[in-house]
């Protein structure tokens, strides 16, 4: 099975497969198939169509891209599948969905890896995150060509609550990957699964006492209207992963796959950088609504830090280190 660096190297001699000459494959025109599950108009279907863009700009119309946006292919244990068979090109799913299938890259999801938006920016451009991908080709026959980001993930209450013990007890709207839901638990909260067009009703209707999620969502849902409080977490952020099938990999010309590469790199760059710039203005919006707003104090994480560790060290091992590097980024 090729690894996602023998996938690279292979890919800059133009010799994952014997292949026709670089010159025949561009010769015939191709359009590329990226899903994902997030709607028209948020950042990452914004980088994703700046990719299209790019390729056809590039190859003179040779190699275009048809971005099916919010789920039009399925969700994306879904797109996954499509990935392996090759019958999707491209896409560009959660952390969460690829950690299900590699732990090691679920350890970016652990609480307080990184605390605040500037430095899961920082984070996802380290070596180590790219180190992180290489197993994909092995494990999902997929490779990763880079990571992009949202911004922290803050809790809103229907309740009043100050600090970290108030989530004991509360039934919390969370997003469902093992990684988050495990954090949660230790916090003595109720994870429960609501599907995202229902999470605002759900609070409003008091179906959950609260709800997780990031800075740019939550304002655009304007949860503040149903929620007491904001208690900023600084704690778990959830990045995406754009990856290119295996198999439609092999059989892209080397010119392409560089093309490609650096064209998803470029515009994943904008992304994180637009979404850190972002973020402060978020928290600005939601203190002028006048919602409380909670910050927990750092040393309260300590405790939930060993404890989850117990459980997920083991079975990621890369977190260690992955904690290491984040202290390092402020």
């Amino acid at each position: 099975m090729l690894s996602r660096r023998s996938l690279l190297t292979a890919a800059a001699a133009g010799a994952v497969l014997p292949l026709a000459a670089p010159g025949v494959l561009r010769a015939q025109t191709r359009d590329l198939r990226l899903g994902l599950i997030t709607p028209p108009g948020h950042p990452w279907n914004n980088a994703a169509l700046k990719v299209g863009e790019v390729l056809k700009e590039k190859t003179a119309g040779k190699l275009t891209m048809t971005v099916f946006h919010a789920g039009q292919l399925g969700n994306e244990g879904a797109m996954m599948q499509q990935l392996q068979t090759g019958a999707l090109d491209l896409a560009f799913l959660q952390a969460a969905e690829v950690g299900n299938r590699v732990p090691n890259v679920a350890a970016i999801l652990a609480p307080y890896v990184v605390r605040s938006t500037e430095a899961a920016a920082k984070l996802v451009r380290q070596p180590i995150a790219m180190q992180m991908l290489d197993p994909l080709p092995k494990e999902t026959g997929t490779l990763g060509l880079g990571w992009g980001i949202t911004s922290i993930r803050a809790v809103f209450s229907a309740k009043q609550i100050d600090g970290l013990a108030g989530l004991k007890g509360m039934k919390l709207r969370i997003n469902t990957t093992p990684a988050f839901r495990d954090f949660y638990q230790l916090l003595g909260a109720a994870p429960t699964p609501i599907p995202t067009p229902q999470v605002f009703d759900a609070m409003a209707n008091g179906q959950v006492d609260g709800l997780e999620a990031d800075l740019d969502f939550s304002w655009n849902q304007r949860f503040d209207k149903v929620s007491k409080v904001m208690m900023r977490m600084d704690a778990v952020f959830m990045p995406m992963i754009a990856l290119a099938s295996g198999r439609a990999w092999q059989s892209l010309s080397e010119e392409d796959r560089k093309l490609i590469a650096e064209a998803t790199k470029a515009a994943l760059d904008v992304q994180v950088d637009e979404t850190v710039a972002n973020a402060p203005k978020i928290i600005k919006d939601f203190e002028g609504t006048g919602i409380k707003m909670v910050v927990p104090p750092a040393a309260d994480s300590a405790p939930i830090i060993a404890e989850y560790d117990k459980i997920w060290v083991p079975k990621a091992p890369i977190l260690p280190e992955l904690r290491k590097v984040g202290a390092t980024l402020g």
